[in-house]
């Protein structure tokens, strides 16, 4: 294996990813693991982390540069949010020296919107933007789905303002925690764009503005009454919620013009452009795995970490 200039991680709530990464961002080796930041011990973070870097072999001296909730208050150390508006440059410039640890290990900091009316905060998904070379100049509107799925405004590569919906989390809760649950049974079934349940419950959110709290019980009703079949309760709730999203924040950036940059991978990616397409909105879709490599990339650079070597203790 070629000698990597920089390991980068991307530490979440639930998960770990770790890569080396060549002179030029490329990934030369991978790792990934469910010891994301409610199972790391205190003090444990340093220790997770060599395991993985000695896991790939990389050098004892090779600097890391970390995105995500280990920077978060619970984590490794607090990166103190950076509030927008800023630039992405500044966020990067941002990153906070880790405790506890032979190399040079830094994490980017989230950023955060102290506004008395939509009040926001975000971890690693700025550093998906930093990865997004197409927002260096421009208006954009950036949408990243997940379990609090972010939509994000930015203007000639600075964040101009920001909004959470919990729609993954809302679909977790709900298919397992609700009375919908026993519409969707044990396991809810995987959801196709092209599913007509799936579309139809996903173009009356649209139509209706987002407004899901009548809707939520007729997914129950709709099983009992009209026999709806367990996959399709899951297209429907998947919909519903999606379709909700987008008015929403079709709402919230009612002048954001342009196509929507899909930050997303996989079956989720596919879901967002349909009904981003339904909702009358061009999309890019882009890599989320590819753009979070390409962003702490760029913030290594940015803090000058790049073919530096720290000292050993």
């Amino acid at each position: 294996m070629p000698n990597p200039a920089i390991a980068a991680a991307d530490w979440g709530t639930s998960h770990l990813r770790v890569w080396l990464l060549d002179a030029d961002g490329n990934a030369l080796a991978e790792r990934r693991s469910a010891e994301g930041l409610l199972s790391v011990k205190p003090g444990g973070f340093s220790d997770v982390l060599e395991s993985h870097l000695d896991a790939m072999g990389a050098p004892a001296t090779l600097s890391v540069i970390i995105c995500g909730m280990a920077g978060s208050r619970q984590g490794w150390i607090e990166a103190p949010y950076v509030f927008v508006p800023a630039s992405i440059g500044d966020i990067l410039a941002g990153a906070v020296a880790a405790p506890g640890t032979r190399r040079d290990v830094r994490i980017i900091p989230g950023i955060a919107q102290r506004d008395e009316s939509a009040p926001d905060v975000m971890r690693g998904e700025e550093t998906q933007l930093a990865g997004i070379a197409e927002l260096s100049s421009g208006s954009h509107l950036v949408c990243m789905p997940g379990t609090h799925s972010k939509w994000v405004e930015t203007n000639n590569g600075a964040v101009s303002g920001f909004g959470s919906w919990l729609t993954g989390e809302l679909f977790s809760l709900l298919s397992r925690q609700s009375i919908l649950r026993h519409s969707l049974g044990e396991s809810p079934a995987s959801v196709s764009p092209d599913n007509a349940t799936f579309r139809h419950w996903c173009a009356n959110a649209l139509s209706e503005g987002g407004d899901i709290g009548a809707h939520l019980f007729r997914i129950r009703a709709s099983t009992l009454l009209l026999d709806l079949s367990p996959p399709d309760a899951a297209a429907a709730l998947s919909g519903l919620l999606i379709g909700a999203e987008i008015a929403s924040a079709r709402r919230r950036f009612a002048g954001a013009g342009g196509p929507v940059t899909l930050v997303a991978s996989s079956s989720l990616a596919k879901l967002y452009e349909a009904a981003l397409h339904m909702a009358g909105r061009e999309v890019r879709v882009v890599d989320g795995d590819a753009v979070v490599r390409a962003g702490l990339f760029a913030a290594a650079r940015h803090n000058g970490m790049i073919g530096s070597i720290g000292t050993q203790a």
